[in-house]
């Protein structure tokens, strides 16, 4: 089969990609915009990258096309299609399907499914379950929403009988209004956290909620007509909501001190616990009670599946993260100390907030913290969250806003930081505002859910000029990821945070 992927740069669609390559298929795609790390998985896999959305591509004559969800029926301000493409296959009356039923009909079935849900950590847990039973000698398949270290790549089919996949929350397509994860009918389902999100598709946290539920009607019983296995976090009152609307499942909980999988010790060295009892020991470069409870998350989603916790907490100790997890972009030496520069892929408040934290819990005294962002996301771009930016970084020493593209006023939201931060929406102004403030010693932080216009490999330019470095090519040795995380934090177990409303009125959500 040939397919023809529209949107094929996203995490989810790049990985799909690879998976209908591996299985055989003919596979091309177009996108704008293309940025790493997915561009560059996709041309290692010789998969032809087409730019834009033009009509011409009908010329392909494809068997598919498998549409994403950043396609729409939207026109430009001249009346224009946004997505001329879609456009002409829906007047040829070509056959198309979403991203999500394609894996359904031809990837998933006949494999046991994990799918791994929740607003923050799905990644970095899927990674995790990912590679304990890779370890474990399973040789999973899995579509991961980045690219873990240990595997170089988001997705595979894999040998053995598992199918590990990130379970999005996001609707499927503009003709499927469904969370993604209602396609994939897993078998062992985790549900690591849930906060509002998605404030372009969600009125409220309850519609979400609903939406997890749904997911939750597709697990199988347990007993003689099934064995199908709920991972919950116990900390998460919304959670505990979706489970009292009903669950047929047995269901495994994690993180409280009255639930299943618990654990005890400090977060990059500690003991797990089931049902109080001593099971295994996790050693890692890992820090973080998030990253704790993703471990926890991952042990009990692989238990499912018959692997110990003996097992899984060794797996754990080599588990080396995921590409855009705090990564390491590279270091510039001035005569005062190193410049350093990571990328992150946090774009929530949370997550930039347990982002900011993680990595200032890493550094020694006096060193300081530039916090470099975009509030690119469909949530961010509509402000439902903006209250929260000054909380989310209140551990920065410096924040640098990229304001291009908001509707709201990112000065006004950011006043009360006082000098501290700064705004505005040209990538080169802002890339000569941080590199004049940079100093040796300092980390910048770049997080945005996007390529950020190259910001990064900018900054390292600049810095290494205003630092008479700027013909070193190359550091002395290879960038290493950082090997924390910063993620999945409950958000009521952090403090100062302003409310988040349940309901609100939301009249610019996307339909």
């Amino acid at each position: 089969m040939h397919i023809h992927i529209l949107g094929i740069c996203g995490t989810f669609m790049g990985g799909l990609a690879a998976l209908a390559r591996e299985a055989g298929h003919t596979v091309t795609g177009c996108d704008a915009g293309v940025y790493p790390p997915m561009s560059d998985q996709l041309g290692a896999l010789g998969i032809d990258l087409m730019e834009g959305y033009g009509a011409d591509q009908l010329a392909l004559k494809p068997d598919m096309f498998v549409v994403g969800n950043v396609v729409s029926r939207a026109h430009l301000s001249d009346g224009s299609p946004k997505f001329p493409l879609m456009e002409a296959i829906l007047d040829a009356g070509l056959p198309y399907t979403s991203g999500p039923q394609w894996l359904a009909d031809h990837i998933l079935p006949g494999r046991h499914v994990v799918a791994i849900a929740g607003t923050h950590g799905k990644t970095t847990t899927t990674a995790m379950t990912s590679w304990i039973l890779e370890q474990a000698g399973l040789r999973p398949g899995f579509l991961i929403g980045g690219v873990p270290l240990n595997f170089g790549t988001s997705a595979r089919l894999g040998q053995g009988k598992a199918f590990v996949i990130e379970a999005d929350e996001y609707d499927t397509a503009f003709f499927d209004k469904r969370s993604k994860f209602v396609h994939y009918r897993p078998r062992t389902a985790v549900l690591n956290n849930l906060e509002f999100d998605h404030a372009d598709i969600f009125d409220d946290l309850a519609a979400i909620e609903r939406q997890f539920h749904h997911l939750l009607r597709t697990v199988p019983g347990t007993g003689a007509h099934g064995s199908g296995r709920v991972v919950v976090n116990g900390l998460e009152e919304s959670l505990a909501r979706v489970l009292h609307m009903g669950c047929w499942s047995e269901v495994r909980s994690f993180g409280a001190a009255v639930s299943d999988f618990t654990s005890r010790g400090d977060p990059n060295d500690f003991e797990v616990l089931f049902e109080g009892q001593p099971v295994g020991r996790v050693t890692w470069p890992l820090t973080g009670n998030h990253n704790q409870l993703n471990a926890l998350a991952a042990m009990a989603a692989a238990e499912h599946l018959g692997v110990t916790a003996q097992v899984a907490a060794q797996a754990l100790g080599s588990f080396e993260n995921v590409k855009r997890r705090m990564e390491l972009r590279g270091t510039v030496p001035t005569a005062t100390g190193n410049i350093t520069v990571y990328d992150d892929f946090a774009h929530h408040p949370t997550a930039i907030r347990t982002t900011v934290d993680g990595l200032r819990r890493t550094l020694k005294a006096g060193e300081r913290i530039l916090a470099v962002f975009e509030p690119r996301s469909n949530t961010m771009k509509l402000g439902t969250m903006k209250a929260q930016l000054p909380w989310s970084l209140e551990q920065a020493d410096l924040a640098f806003c990229h304001s291009a593209g908001l509707g709201w006023d990112a000065t006004e939201v950011l006043a009360s930081m006082g000098t501290r931060a700064l705004v505005t929406d040209h990538i080169d102004t802002l890339v000569e505002q941080v590199s004049q403030a940079a100093r040796g010693g300092d980390h910048i932080l770049c997080m945005s859910n996007g390529g950020f216009s190259g910001v990064h490999a900018k900054l390292l330019q600049a810095l290494r000029k205003a630092s008479g470095a700027g013909r070193q090519a190359a550091l002395p040795e290879p960038p290493k990821p950082a090997l924390f995380n910063a993620r999945a934090v409950p958000i009521r177990r952090l403090t100062g945070r302003p409310d988040i409303q349940a309901n609100h009125p939301n009249p610019g959500r996307r339909r």
